[in-house]
């Protein structure tokens, strides 16, 4: 299966294709390189894109309020 790229680097994803990934609109993939030099595309699990981001969780500290940083901004603090 082949298809074109087009002169913004888009190309579309085969409707087959797209059913055998289980991927539709909005949906993420990843494209890899595998072992033998050939790209792969591979979509994304929502929970792989959570799992990414939970060390963070828990980690910011108390920001300041939207008051306090339009009283910065306005010179006021």
């Amino acid at each position: 299966m082949s298809t074109t790229v087009t002169a913004k680097g888009q190309v579309t994803i085969p409707k087959a294709v797209r059913d055998m990934l289980g991927i539709g609109p909005g949906s993420q993939v990843d494209f890899r390189r595998a072992a033998d030099g050939n790209i792969v595309l591979v979509p994304v699990d929502a929970g792989d894109q959570v799992s990414r981001f939970a060390k963070f969780r828990g980690h910011a500290g108390k920001g300041m309020s939207t008051d306090e940083i339009m009283a910065l901004t306005r010179g006021e603090g």
